[in-house]
């Protein structure tokens, strides 16, 4: 009791100079497995000198050791705790939120792995055969895995998730022919809520494996268009079109200045195009809007004053009168 309480008090002032506090934790919660152990210890030695029969002695030997590995993995079972208490308050998952509840999980899982470690080396301590046992839970093991691969998979693909970080709750993202907020991500799938305020949920597993796209990472949005004149605009009309959506564009506060794109594209079949593209700084899709739809419309008061209109398509039909000779 005593040297376990002194093994405390050393550790506690060292932990007590480091600037992080999981440690002072994990030195009160190994409390009881350190008295334990000094006491196992004691008995060690003290049991040669002590006037014990081969047989009391051996059985003797025997719990030391069986206390120990008991003592062992009790640490261990305990010192998950405060790895997960570390890792839930730390910063890495403050920046990994999305993590944040595959945590307990895991936490879980190694508890479950110490009791079969726990458990293994308490059968080979009485004698069985450690090959055998390890084989057995192999075979049990592999059956578990077989019946419940479905499961599994989407419990891979929430670690793989929670590790790429391609997105988190409350993201807008883009995923094969739909748009939708992500609402949950949880053990087994994860729920995005649509544009038609529909939930569609989908496995872990199948999402690891699709293409992401995660419209709220964006820095700035883009817009791109192209505008028809009609073929009666004269050249110099074009050229004032061109210089007045330019003007028009590089007024605009948000806009990203490094790349803008407003050029005479092509003479098509109805229509003289004019490309445009350009990115506004913005991550709201709402701002955004409201930004495209004032430029659009400074866009046809340019045009207006220019002289030209919009064009539209447009097809020339010649009709032939019954019975004239046909051009050869």
């Amino acid at each position: 009791m005593g040297l376990g309480k002194l093994s405390r008090l050393l550790f506690a002032r060292v932990a007590a100079r480091t600037a992080v506090s999981w440690d002072d934790d994990l030195v009160a919660r190994l409390g009881g497995p350190l008295t334990v152990a000094w006491s196992l210890l004691i008995v060690t030695i003290a049991a040669p000198f002590l006037d014990f029969s081969i047989r009391v002695l051996s059985a003797t030997q025997r719990g030391v050791r069986t206390g120990f590995i008991l003592t062992f993995f009790w640490g261990l079972w305990r010192s998950i705790d405060v790895v997960r208490l570390a890792i839930a308050e730390s910063r890495w998952i403050k920046d990994h939120a999305s993590a944040l509840s595959l945590v307990p999980l895991v936490a879980r899982v190694s508890k479950v792995l110490v009791l079969v470690f726990v458990v293994v080396a308490m059968l080979s301590e009485l004698g069985y055969s450690v090959a055998s046992i390890v084989a057995g839970l192999g075979i049990g093991g592999l059956a578990v895995a077989l019946a419940a691969r479905s499961t599994l998979e989407n419990l891979f693909g929430a670690f793989s998730l929670a590790a790429d970080r391609p997105f988190r709750e409350g993201d807008m993202v883009k995923i094969d022919d739909f748009v939708g907020q992500v609402e949950s991500i949880g053990l087994r799938s994860t729920r995005i809520r649509t544009l038609d305020r529909t939930v569609i949920s989908l496995p872990n597993g199948k999402l690891a494996d699709m293409k992401l796209e995660s419209l709220t990472a964006r820095d700035r949005i883009r817009l791109a268009c192209v505008v028809g004149l009609v073929y009666s605009t004269t050249a110099e009309q074009l050229r004032a079109v061109l210089a007045g959506f330019e003007a028009v564009l590089r007024a605009e506060p948000k806009l990203w200045p490094e790349s803008v794109v407003v050029r005479f594209r092509e003479l098509a079949s109805s229509s003289l195009d004019i490309e445009i593209m350009a990115w506004f700084q913005t991550q709201d899709f709402g701002e955004f809007q409201g930004i495209r739809q004032e430029i659009l419309l400074k866009f046809m008061e340019v045009v207006e004053q220019a002289g030209s209109s919009f064009a539209y398509p447009t097809r020339t039909v010649h009709l032939v009168p019954s019975g004239a000779p046909r051009a050869t």
